[in-house]
């Protein structure tokens, strides 16, 4: 068992440096260039996160019968994730429901990654040798980058947001 893995650090900093980024879009109003430079951000770290994510570790991860279930899981809930982003973009920021779709989102995404970290992650770290970590590590950076340079606000038609 591999308790220190790298590539499980590495995504348990993003999801960090995730939770703060939903602190401070919580702490904005209405349609303002703050809110809209900082939910870009979110949604640029969230889409590269998911994406390498799944390159480096779920890929590798599947391919154990002991933890494909709860990567199955979690793939399912990166679409999930996603779905909420590009609604969250065809939305008004400066409506109402703007705000109530993000607590919702904010509340969605946060038990997603506490899912990973305390349930998923110490399974996977079963899994997880040296040379995979390694392997996992430089992968998930490079994809990482990557996903960022191209990751893009990708609203649904402002018509096609849900109520």
């Amino acid at each position: 068992m591999n308790t220190s893995t790298t590539v499980l650090k590495r995504l348990k900093t993003d999801h960090d440096r995730q939770r703060e980024l939903l602190d401070k879009i919580a702490q904005t109003s209405g349609d303002s260039e703050e809110r809209q430079t900082l939910f870009t951000q979110l949604t640029k770290e969230l889409k590269s996160h998911a994406a390498a994510e799944e390159q480096a570790v779920y890929s590798e991860m599947l391919a154990e019968p002991e933890v494909s279930g709860e990567t199955r899981h979690s793939v399912a809930e990166h679409h999930e994730i996603d779905e909420m982003l590009n609604d969250l973009a065809a939305t008004d920021m400066s409506s109402p429901g703007w705000l109530q779709k993000f607590k919702e989102f904010d509340h969605r995404y946060r038990h997603h990654i506490n899912e990973e970290e305390d349930d998923h992650f110490p399974d996977f770290a079963e899994q997880i040798d040296d040379a995979m970590d390694k392997e996992m590590t430089e992968t998930f950076d490079e994809r990482k980058k990557v996903e960022k340079e191209s990751a893009e606000v990708t609203p649904e038609k402002e018509e096609n947001a849900k109520e």
